[in-house]
């Protein structure tokens, strides 16, 4: 990748990232597995894939739609509220990977975010986290 393209533009900007955050709901709404970290989010999912959206839209270097709604994401803090361990963090990088793999054509972005949001994903835990 071109040091100088972004992800956001490697992703097909705001199209790419919306057609990937929409697949990741999708997932997470249908799968089985999922069902731990489904149930922590509400029955409407409109309003976390819009929050999604915004946020992978200012991480992958595309417009800060986030912060400038928000603020800083201070993602740990936010998701304080909702019991977090190792299972709901594999659920929901399940999903993501499903939703990476059908979306993310470039194979070493793909990758580079696996590493990144699985990194992410475990950040947020707030049970069980002294378990590997």
């Amino acid at each position: 990748m071109n040091a100088t393209v972004t992800p956001y533009e490697v992703i097909g900007g705001e199209a790419g990232v919306r057609t990937l955050v929409h697949r990741f709901y999708e997932l997470m709404d249908t799968l089985p597995e999922a069902y731990g970290i489904r149930k922590l989010h509400p029955q409407d999912l409109s309003g976390s894939e819009e929050k999604l959206f915004m946020y992978l839209s200012g991480y992958l270097g595309g417009p800060q739609l986030f912060v400038e709604k928000f603020g800083h994401p201070m993602l740990r803090a936010r998701h304080m509220p909702f019991a977090i361990g190792k299972d709901e963090a594999e659920q929901w990088m399940l999903c993501m990977r499903m939703a990476m793999e059908e979306c993310v054509a470039h194979d070493g972005l793909r990758i580079n975010l696996d590493k990144a949001l699985n990194d992410l994903a475990h950040h947020m835990r707030n049970k069980d986290y002294g378990q590997p």
